[in-house]
């Protein structure tokens, strides 16, 4: 189990060049890809996505790319700035009538006059720069897989609480019924003695009002199926990748089943058990979304 959040760095030096690269990832539903490329590489961006790809699967992923050229760079004239300012300076000697040449040094001088030469990526270079994104998502993953593992611990911290929490649950569930007999007994015991009524309770039917409302506040197929889904929660974890969104629709799961036993019966044991659960669950849905 891997986590979204990771950093990871990858160099490459050849002849001619030192290629560097730094890949930062965060949470993200989907595989968000952000490469950072100068206008020489963008017919390097589809096959570095496609590197990427091949090796995560979710997350928001930025990736910059910096080169230095150590060998002699060609410069261009940039031929309508030079040509632009020598025909004002002749419009400027004709009409003012100003004898006199332009000066090399002052054109030298003049914003934007000279660009680097743009040059075709070489194979050489291309693959160097694919070699560092290699290198820097081997570094990231690392990362990701140590972030993972101490969210891995959490979890099943958070899985084992709310264990306990259900093993209390399960054990005053069985009070239930003895509860609903006692307060239905009292409550129509205040009511004939309100009456002065001298009516005897017909114990079969009250046993049957109380199977009854006992049934409709049995909680003990929920109490299975979050083990169930406890027991399934671990499993997962236990695989490599592209176990985030399963994990994410389990506590989905998770939380259906703690509400359920919440409404379902007021014993206030239960609930304030449950309310634990759904607490545990919560702290779960955020960590859940970190991972891959």
């Amino acid at each position: 189990m891997n986590s979204m959040t990771g950093f990871g760095r990858g160099s490459v030096s050849g002849d001619g060049f030192e290629v560097s690269v730094e890949m930062k990832t965060v949470n993200n539903r989907f595989l968000d890809v952000v490469l950072k490329l100068g206008g020489e590489l963008q017919t390097l961006e589809a096959p570095l996505k496609k590197v990427i790809s091949n090796r995560l699967s979710r997350g928001r992923v930025d990736v910059s790319i910096q080169y230095d050229r150590t060998k002699e760079i060609s410069y261009e004239l940039n031929r309508p700035i030079i040509s632009g300012y020598l025909n004002a300076l002749n419009e400027l000697k004709s009409e003012f009538a100003i004898d006199g040449d332009p000066d090399i040094n002052v054109i030298a001088r003049l914003p934007n006059i000279f660009t680097v030469k743009k040059e075709e990526a070489s194979g050489e270079f291309s693959q160097a720069i694919e070699t560092a994104v290699t290198a820097a998502l081997q570094d990231l993953e690392v990362m990701r897989a140590s972030e993972g593992a101490m969210l891995k611990t959490e979890l099943l911290e958070r899985l084992s609480n709310i264990e306990e929490h259900t093993d209390e649950i399960e054990k005053e569930s069985g009070n239930i019924s003895e509860e609903y007999r006692q307060r239905l007994t009292k409550r129509i015991t205040e009511l004939l003695a309100k009456t002065e009524s001298q009516i005897e309770l017909d114990q079969g039917r009250l046993a049957q009002e109380i199977a009854y409302l006992a049934d409709r506040a049995d909680i003990s197929e929920e109490i299975a199926r979050l083990r169930t889904h406890l027991e399934h929660f671990r499993s997962i974890m236990d695989e490599e990748k592209e176990v985030g969104k399963r994990l994410d629709f389990l506590t989905q799961e998770l939380n259906r089943e703690a509400n359920t036993i919440t409404s379902k019966t007021n014993n206030m044991v239960v609930k304030e058990n449950a309310l634990q659960v759904k607490s545990e669950i919560e702290k779960i849905r955020e960590q859940v979304q970190n991972v891959e």
